[in-house]
């Protein structure tokens, strides 16, 4: 039996699964079986996965049942010590599989390995890391708090961590891979490989439209999280509930940031804030309020000095570079600072 169980759910992507599997064959750890639950694919997810030959390929075909019934179903076909999960649309660095397989054998009580998240466009052309994180053992409070694991794409856990906690729950819509990795953390410590080695694909227009249903299940699985948890640390829950607002904040800012969606984000910031005013402290929610006023501004310099300043472009080739007033620019954002300093003065944040 192979050491490892990759696990690829697939339902209508024609597009990436080609690049998704060449990833995973590339890896330098060899001994694992591919297996990909095609979900009801309407387009030729298959005839794309026919033309990769590999002898750890396997193929599941089943009516679609959503990503989490896919992930459950994988499981059930898995054979693996360590199994893990790659979204049809996701890469991994060709180190991801070595270095999650040392981690977990040499920490044999971890049940868990992750490894830390660069975001790319949906033309995978435009990237952004993650901020890393450290935290190993027992991390339970802080996956409370907030997903730092970031994606269903990360993870390798060990079968018998599976076993423990059960299958994905196929009734969420959303926040459904949180809500996994709270129950494992409830029971078993993590790991961490310090390494960039997940590229998780984000489509701005499908994110921007999905702030209602991941307002849902965010606030369900929080609401289900902290009804299981210990009294000591009920006590996180506003900081929980403030994470996820400011995370909707940010999707509505970062992605298609019309006066629409500047408007919902700043909604979603202000109820950050009213539930855990400390969250003002982090550098995340402090550079996301800066680029909200200054979208909000709309003045061009200031909008171009936003994208460059929060990674949302590369300016080192983007042509419209050379048309800033470096001057003029500064000015603005100091008057920008300003206003945001008289913003917290008169109590409006």
């Amino acid at each position: 039996m192979p050491l490892v169980s990759v696990v690829v759910p697939a339902y209508n992507v024609s597009k990436t699964i080609r690049d998704t599997l060449d990833s995973i064959l590339k890896q330098t750890f060899s001994d694992f079986e591919l297996i990909i639950i095609n979900d009801g694919s309407t387009d030729n997810t298959l005839q794309v996965i026919e033309g990769v030959r590999d002898p750890r390929l396997q193929v599941f075909s089943y009516e679609n049942g959503g990503l989490p019934e896919a992930r459950n179903r994988g499981i059930a076909r898995a054979t693996g010590e360590f199994i893990t999960f790659i979204d049809a649309d996701d890469l991994w660095t060709p180190d991801k599989l070595e270095r999650q397989v040392a981690a977990l054998q040499q920490n044999p009580e971890a049940g868990l390995a992750y490894s830390w998240t660069c975001f790319m466009d949906s033309e995978g052309k435009s990237f952004s890391k993650d901020f890393p994180c450290y935290l190993e053992g027992n991390v339970y409070p802080q996956l409370l708090v907030g997903n730092f694991i970031s994606s269903g794409s990360n993870v390798m856990l060990r079968a018998s961590a599976i076993e423990s906690v059960g299958l994905f729950d196929r009734t969420l819509k959303s926040i459904e891979d949180w809500e996994y990795w709270l129950r494992v953390a409830a029971k078993w410590p993590f790991v961490v490989v310090p390494q960039y080695q997940i590229l998780y694909r984000q489509s701005a227009t499908s994110m921007a439209s999905k702030i209602d249903v991941m307002e849902k299940y965010s606030l369900l699985v929080i609401d289900r999280a902290f009804a299981n948890a210990p009294a000591e640390l009920q006590g996180l829950k506003k900081h929980s509930l403030a994470n996820t607002y400011q995370y909707l904040a940010r999707i509505c800012v970062t992605h298609t940031p019309d006066a629409e969606k500047l408007e919902t984000g700043w909604e979603n910031l202000q109820k950050a804030i009213r539930l855990h005013p400390p969250i003002l402290l982090d550098k995340k929610v402090q550079r996301l309020l800066g680029k909200w006023m200054l979208l909000r501004l709309g003045s061009p310099d200031v909008s171009q000095y936003c994208l460059e300043k929060f990674g949302q472009m590369n300016p080192k080739n983007d042509p419209r570079r050379s048309n800033l007033n470096p001057e003029k620019t500064e000015k603005n954002i100091l008057e920008v600072d300003n206003q945001i300093q008289n913003f917290l003065n008169q109590g409006v944040l």
